[in-house]
C-alpha cells in the first residue's frame, strides 16, 4: 500500500492574523504533507459575523512562506473568481511556492457568501456546469500562457460527493477528490468514482482519495484507509492545539 499522507485544515476563522499564520507555520515544521484553509466570507461556527479571513490571500501571504507542506484551499469556490483570472493566479503561487500548490475546487454552496458579496447564487445545475467549465478554461490557460506551471500543471483536488454530476466531474478533470462521511458512506462514494473513471476512460489510481475528519473521530482511521482513504486531512479550529496533530502524524509513521 502506498503511504498514507496527514494534511491540516485551519479554519481562518475566530482568530488573529499572527495566530493563524503561526498555526500553519507550526504545522509545516512539524512534517504534516499538507495544509489548507477554505473559501469562505464569514464563519461556518460559533458567532455567524466575528473574525474571519479570505482564503486566496492568506493563501498565498501565508503558504509562501512554508517549506515542506504542499498547500491548498478546500475548496475555492468556482463562483468567486473569474476562471481565467484563477489560472493566473494559481500558476503565480505556484511558482512562489516551488510547485507546492495544490488547487482545490468545488461548485459553491454558501448562499450567505454569494448573497452578501453579490454573486448570482443560481441552481445547484448552474453551479456544476460553471465549475465544469471554469476547469476547462484552467486547463487551457495554464496550456499557453507564460511561464507554464512548475510541473508543467498543477494538481487539481475537486470537493464535493455528488453522484451523478460532481464524481463525473472529478472522474474527467481530477488529481484528487475530497469528501466527507463515515467510512461506509464515503467508501461507497469512493467505489461510485471508481466506477465514473471506467466510463470516461480514465484510470482510477490516477486520483488521490482524501477525506476530511476531526480529532474525535480517529478510532475511524483505520477504517477510512481500508476503504480507500490515502489521504486524511484534519480540520482544526481556533486555538489551534496541535496535540492532535502529533497524534495523527504518529499513527502516520507508524504504517
Amino acid at each position: 500500500m502506498a503511504g498514507i499522507k496527514v494534511g491540516v485544515q485551519v479554519h481562518p476563522q475566530h482568530t488573529s492574523y499572527a495566530d493563524y499564520r503561526r498555526a500553519w507555520l507550526q504545522l509545516d515544521d512539524m512534517g504534516v504533507d499538507t495544509i489548507w484553509n477554505w473559501d469562505h466570507f464569514f464563519p461556518l461556527y460559533g458567532d455567524s459575523n466575528g473574525r474571519h479571513f479570505e482564503a486566496w490571500t492568506t493563501l498565498a501571504a501565508i503558504g509562501a512562506q512554508t517549506r515542506r507542506a504542499q498547500i491548498g484551499c478546500l475548496v475555492h469556490c468556482m463562483s468567486y473568481r473569474n476562471p481565467a483570472l484563477l489560472s493566473a493566479m494559481a500558476k503565480t503561487l505556484d511558482h512562489a511556492t516551488d510547485g507546492r500548490l495544490i488547487l482545490g475546487l468545488g461548485a459553491g454552496w454558501a448562499r450567505r457568501d454569494y448573497n452578501e458579496y453579490g454573486y448570482p447564487f443560481g441552481t445547484p445545475g448552474e453551479r456544476l456546469r460553471n465549475l465544469e467549465r471554469g476547469l476547462e478554461i484552467i486547463k487551457e490557460r495554464w496550456a499557453k500562457d507564460q511561464p507554464r506551471p512548475v510541473g508543467g500543471t498543477i494538481p487539481i483536488l475537486i470537493g464535493g460527493g455528488g453522484e451523478k454530476v460532481t464524481l463525473r466531474i472529478t472522474a474527467v478533470h481530477a488529481d484528487l477528490w475530497h469528501a466527507f462521511g463515515s467510512a461506509d458512506t464515503w467508501g461507497r462514494k469512493n467505489r461510485l468514482l471508481d466506477d465514473w473513471c471506467v466510463k470516461v476512460g480514465r484510470d482510477p489510481a490516477a486520483i488521490e482519495r482524501t477525506v476530511s475528519i476531526n480529532q474525535h473521530s480517529f478510532g475511524d482511521l483505520d477504517e477510512l484507509v481500508s476503504v480507500g482513504a490515502r489521504h486524511i486531512i484534519c480540520s482544526l479550529g481556533a486555538p489551534f492545539e496541535l496535540g492532535p496533530i502529533e497524534r495523527l502524524l504518529a499513527w502516520r509513521d507508524r504504517r
